[in-house]
């Protein structure tokens, strides 16, 4: 099972006649924000494959439409961002990962532990570590909130298909991960205990730009590939577990 994983700049490769033929085996496409969604869109047109994704720090003017301000969990005393409740969001063909697990039931992994058919499991959030007040930024207490939140999905996942996640899509990289050491571009220390706790397959992100060859695209963390889908990369998944 192919994806092509995309974020952060809208690359000439993609953004091309070609794109269908250059891309034609992929089987879905996930994309790990700072993007705008008409970028989003002509991929969805043009690949016409499922597509999945979740905003970074940058490119928010849609945000709105896929979040709504929720009192209860507005109180200064939980020291939590006022943007907290994901609702259905709004067109552009692809879907909106942020702050949920997904099971995509259109793509079949045989567990071999339940000896059956199961459903791809994704798990998507949106935005950064908080640097300077902006929209969807959080601090780690935040994060680690909005994750806690989808632990008994996960743990459902665990019981009815004998994993928790196959792919975590996130925005910002885990600490020590690939981040840098500006107050922009550190990882989430909640995103290491995340994979420490539930071992995804994949963990792909974007916000760490890659302008020097020599730094590395992919690595491996906990058992659990992390990969930086900027510009445009592709993961393949196992079929079997």
């Amino acid at each position: 099972m192919k994806f092509l994983c995309v974020s952060d700049q809208i690359d000439p490769l993609i953004y091309s006649t070609g794109i269908k033929e250059r891309f034609k085996d992929v089987d879905a496409v996930l994309c790990a924000g700072d993007l705008p969604l008409d970028y989003i869109d002509f991929i969805v047109s043009s690949l016409n494959k499922p597509t999945y994704f979740i905003f970074g720090n940058h490119n928010l003017k849609e945000f709105h439409l896929y979040h709504k301000p929720s009192a209860a969990f507005n109180s200064s005393n939980l020291n939590l961002s006022p943007v907290t409740e994901v609702f259905k969001g709004f067109g552009h063909g692809a879907e909106y990962a942020g702050f949920k697990s997904l099971r995509i039931k259109n793509f079949s992994i045989f567990s071999k532990r339940k000896n059956k058919k199961t459903p791809l499991l994704l798990t998507g959030v949106s935005g950064s570590l908080k640097y300077n007040n902006g929209l969807n930024q959080y601090t780690n207490q935040q994060m680690f909130f909005k994750l806690f939140m989808m632990v008994p999905s996960l743990i459902c996942n665990k019981i009815l298909y004998g994993r928790y996640v196959d792919i975590f899509l996130a925005h910002a990289t885990p600490r020590h991960v690939h981040d840098l050491e500006d107050s922009c571009h550190k990882g989430f220390e909640c995103y290491n205990w995340f994979i420490k706790k539930f071992k995804p397959t994949y963990f792909v992100h974007g916000h760490i730009h890659l302008y020097d060859s020599r730094i590395a695209r992919a690595s491996e963390y906990l058992g659990t590939k992390v990969v930086n889908a900027f510009g445009y990369t592709v993961i393949e998944l196992p079929d079997e577990f």
